[in-house]
C-alpha cells in the first residue's frame, strides 16, 4: 500500500473550499475643491456654485442657492445635502454663511405655475448668482441645465456630490427652504409642512383632501390641480413617491 492511501483505493479528501471572499465596499466620493482651484490657477476667479431644493414638492418655493468659497477656508465636511442629516446641515450652514460668500433666490408657486417648474428653478438659480456681492467669473451648476449667469457657466451632473461650491449651495438651499416651510406649517395647521417641507407623502395628501389647498401650493401639479378640479393636459406630474430633489 503506498503511502498516501491510493493503493487501496482511497484518495485524501480536497481540502475545504476557501468561501468566497466579499467584495470591499465602493469608496464614498465626497466634493473636493480641485476644479475652484483648477480655475484659480488659470486666473479665473471668482468662481461660485449654485444648486437648488424644492423642485419635487406640491407647496413652497424653489429656494436657489449660490456660493464663493474662500479658497483658504473652505468648511470640511461639505457634502450633497441629500447625504446630510439635518444637524449636519444646520452645522455646515452656520460655517458656509460665516466664511463664504452666499446669496440666495426663490421662485414662488405663481412663478412654477406660470413658467413650469424647470424653468423657474433655472430663473431662480440665476437671480442667486446675480445676488451675489462678488460677480462670478466662473460658475457651476448642478445638473445638465446652464444658466444665463453672465459669466462662463459650466453643468456638473450630480455636481452636488463633486464639486464643492455646488456643495456648499445644495446645503444653502436646503436649509434655508427646511426653516420657510416650517414657517408656513406654523402659519398653516393641519398641513405638516414642517414636517415634510411640502413633499408627495400620504400626510400632505390627507390634509389636501381635508383642508384644501394654500396660496403655497403649486397649482400645476397634478395632485393639488386634481383637487381644485383642474387637472388636465398642462399639469406636471407629482406622484407620492416623489424624491427631495
Amino acid at each position: 500500500m503506498s503511502r498516501n492511501g491510493r493503493g487501496n483505493g482511497t484518495e485524501r479528501p480536497a481540502p475545504p473550499a476557501r468561501p468566497p471572499r466579499l467584495p470591499l465596499d465602493e469608496p464614498v466620493l465626497r466634493p473636493t475643491f480641485r476644479r475652484e482651484r483648477s480655475a484659480l490657477r488659470l486666473g479665473v476667479w471668482p468662481v461660485a456654485g449654485c444648486d437648488e431644493a424644492g423642485r419635487g414638492p406640491l407647496a413652497g418655493p424653489v429656494v436657489a442657492a449660490a456660493v464663493i468659497l474662500n479658497p483658504d477656508d473652505v468648511p470640511r465636511g461639505l457634502d450633497d445635502s441629500k447625504r446630510l442629516t439635518p444637524e449636519r446641515r444646520e452645522v455646515l450652514y452656520e460655517r458656509i454663511c460665516a466664511r463664504a460668500q452666499v446669496a440666495v433666490a426663490m421662485a414662488p408657486p405663481s412663478r412654477i405655475d406660470r413658467d413650469n417648474i424647470l424653468r423657474a428653478s433655472l430663473w431662480a438659480l440665476a437671480r442667486a448668482v446675480a445676488a451675489l456681492p462678488i460677480k462670478p467669473r466662473l460658475v457651476f451648476v448642478d445638473g445638465r441645465d446652464r444658466i444665463d449667469a453672465g459669466c462662463d457657466c459650466q453643468a456638473v451632473i450630480g455636481g452636488d456630490g463633486l464639486v464643492a461650491s455646488i456643495a456648499a449651495a445644495s446645503i444653502v438651499a436646503k436649509v434655508t427652504r427646511d426653516r420657510l416651510m416650517a414657517r408656513l406649517g406654523a402659519a398653516h395647521p393641519g398641513y405638516g409642512f414642517e414636517r415634510h417641507m411640502g413633499y408627495s407623502v400620504p400626510e400632505h395628501f390627507a390634509a389636501l383632501d381635508r383642508l384644501g389647498p394654500t396660496i403655497h401650493h403649486r397649482r400645476s401639479f397634478s395632485p393639488v390641480a386634481g383637487v381644485l378640479g383642474l387637472l388636465g393636459g398642462d399639469a406636471d406630474e407629482a406622484v407620492i413617491d416623489v424624491l427631495p430633489l
